[in-house]
């Protein structure tokens, strides 16, 4: 195989590997972009979102983090949860800080016990529950299907795909009880198309993108839907460029926008989906990729 063969197939492997991170692209791109983002410092008191109760899983960085600081800072009772206690506790510091309401607990998402005693504190803390963002995911290095390991296959499809069918799960019924709310999933570019050597990755993710449109049509009073990122600037995609051997320009060369996307970005999205600005809006894939599925 020819060298730019090798690299494309490399880089595009690692693009569906990458649906949830990535660093940036140059500085002054960069700066440029994350510029228009909004401050979420401090809340708004105006705020769409305000004394909404927010509840999201793997928020203890990343795309999590960046969402529950956004929530925050609109106003929303947040609780959320991972399984890096430190991490957890420091979030929940530093938006109570900022002076937003933040909430951190312990959990596992593979694990239905944990999952249903999570969402169960949440409803007893604040009484309802009215926005869901099931995020925790996870990734492994690269394999062909015949040397992938079988326990990292099910490790992906536990944490990705389990976990958001958990998630769900007991979420809905305080949901319907309270006569409706907003579901957002988690999902990837790499689970809408098909990358060579993340098969375990791409499959739980083409689940959770199921399993959304599922839960849209059997629960017409709730509004359920999924995003897609591409290479966002979190640490998985350090991984994966690890993990791959390629760099960062080989990453972005597919992506019209020619960078990699910030977590604040992918936040917004699922703040449009949670609002009421999305009111009409149930069983829908909303990628945020800068172009990349084209």
């Amino acid at each position: 195989m020819s060298n730019p063969s090798r690299r494309r197939i490399l880089t595009t492997g690692a693009l569906g590997a990458a649906g949830l991170v990535a660093t940036a692209a140059s500085q002054l791109q960069a700066t440029a972009q994350t510029s228009a983002i909004p401050d979420t410092a401090s809340p708004n008191p105006s705020s769409k979102f305000q004394n909404k109760v927010v509840l999201i899983t793997g928020a203890t960085s990343g795309i999590g983090e960046a969402t529950a600081r956004a929530f925050a800072a609109e106003g929303a009772k947040v609780f959320f949860c991972g399984r890096r206690e430190n991490l957890g506790q420091a979030v929940e510091r530093e938006i109570r800080s900022a002076g937003g309401e933040a909430t951190y607990m312990r959990a596992d998402v593979r694990q239905a016990e944990q999952v249903k005693a999570f969402v169960d504190a949440c409803v007893t803390q604040h009484g309802r529950l009215d926005i869901a963002f099931n995020n925790a995911g996870t990734d492994h290095p690269p394999h062909r299907i015949a040397d992938t390991p079988i326990s990292e296959f099910d490790d992906l499809m536990n944490t990705n795909a389990r976990g958001v069918f958990l998630g769900m799960k007991y979420e809905i019924p305080y949901m319907l009880e309270a006569g409706g709310g907003a579901i957002i999933n988690m999902a990837s570019i790499g689970g809408y198309r098909a990358f060579p050597n993340i098969v375990g990755y791409g499959a739980s993710k083409a689940a959770v993108i199921h399993m959304t449109k599922a839960a849209a049509q059997e629960y017409g009073n709730l509004r359920v839907n999924v995003v897609l990122p591409g290479a966002i600037d979190t640490a998985m995609l350090d991984r994966v460029k690890r993990d791959w051997q390629v760099t960062e320009e080989q990453l972005v060369q597919p992506y019209p926008i020619k960078r990699v996307g910030q977590p604040e970005e992918v936040a917004a999205m699922v703040l449009w989906l949670a609002s009421d600005d999305a009111s009409y809006v149930s069983g829908g894939q909303f990628s945020v990729d800068g172009g990349g599925l084209g």
